[in-house]
């Protein structure tokens, strides 16, 4: 059964202030006017999160040059994420959704199976905000691999 997310495109993005990357602090705010690529994902360091957030960071020249915004998320620690990125040179920044304040405002949170066995976790899904703060486009089903130059197309 596919995860049910509560938000719809055309939806005013949920507002957040959460601890990024180096213990900084970001909130949806900041970035008014500008479009944003809120993506959230299971687990910093694991195969499939690793090769989504390579991908992002690969395309990143090309999403600063539409003038976009890329905010990844996880309920990983801020210490967490300043191994990851430093890892994998990762140039933007990763907000520590420890108290799942944000996942769960966006409804990603929720029930998963891994080889049979049912948990609650981070679903793969990629929120593009417009700069007026509405939701233009929701990718549930996100692929790792392909999925950056998705969002690309997707800012024109």
């Amino acid at each position: 059964m596919p995860h049910e997310l509560k938000l719809k495109e055309g939806d005013v993005a949920p507002a957040f202030t959460v601890q990024t990357n180096g213990g900084q602090t970001v909130s949806l705010a900041d970035f008014k006017g500008r479009p944003v690529i809120l993506y959230f994902y299971p687990k910093d360091d694991t195969p499939g999160c690793t090769k989504e957030a390579c991908a992002f960071r690969d395309a990143f020249a090309d999403f600063t040059a539409k003038g976009a915004v890329v905010l990844g998320v996880s309920a990983d620690s801020v210490k967490s994420h300043d191994k990851f990125i430093k890892k994998f040179k990762l140039p933007f920044p990763l907000l520590a959704d420890e108290d799942k304040r944000v996942v769960d405002a966006y409804g990603v949170w929720g029930e998963k199976t891994f080889m049979g066995r049912r948990y609650q976790g981070i679903h793969r899904v990629t929120f593009l905000i417009g700069g007026a703060g509405r939701i233009q486009k929701i990718w549930p089903k996100v692929k790792p691999e392909a999925h950056a130059a998705e969002v690309l197309a997707a800012l024109g």
